[in-house]
């Protein structure tokens, strides 16, 4: 509880961010494109609600428009079914996933604070950004709540790639045999 407190402090939420869940896509050059939703409750991973996607609308690589549909459905079948909300939304990416999420939740009529976890050119976590405009949050590498946006990114990270991995290889294994009734 005490990394929650401290995130709420360093963040100014309104409340503890003790439902957190963190998005990822993943795909090559557009094909088998899917997308991860990782949920962390009390800043522990909550693997049984977490979430595979298959990109259903967007047509090529496009994250921006992956991102925009995946937090969408999610947030709009959480809301018709009224489940709980997140207190906090990680995306993995920049200031371009966070304006993407804030556009799908604002269209839902949602609202939920949003962070984004910006990467260098080695892929690794460069900066923690939230707030719109979104601004660096001033936090140290080695500090305990950097370590953990960027455990979580790992995470999601982790769960997207294999799921991609999952897809990409039933794609190479099918074939039109596969689409004959009666073969």
């Amino acid at each position: 509880v005490r990394l929650l407190k401290e995130i709420q402090e360093r963040l100014h939420l309104d409340k503890l961010p003790q439902h957190i869940e963190c998005f990822d896509n993943s795909n090559i050059s557009g094909s088998d494109a899917v997308a991860a939703c990782v949920v962390y409750k009390m800043a522990k991973p909550s693997k049984k609600d977490y979430r595979k996607y298959i990109i259903k609308t967007v047509v090529g690589p496009d994250d921006y428009a992956s991102m925009y549909e995946v937090v969408y459905r999610r947030y709009s079948r959480l809301k018709d079914e009224n489940s709980e909300m997140p207190n906090l939304i990680v995306a993995d990416g920049g200031v371009g996933q966070m304006n993407v999420i804030l556009e799908a939740i604002t269209a839902l009529g949602l609202d939920i604070p949003i962070v984004g976890l910006a990467k260098d050119s080695h892929h690794s976590t460069r900066d923690i950004l939230f707030g719109f405009p979104p601004r660096v949050v001033n936090v140290g590498k080695s500090d305990f709540i950097f370590r953990f946006f960027t455990r979580l990114q790992d995470e999601v990270h982790r769960f997207a790639i294999t799921f991609h991995k999952k897809k990409r290889s039933e794609s190479m294994l099918d074939s039109e045999l596969n689409h004959i009734s009666g073969i």
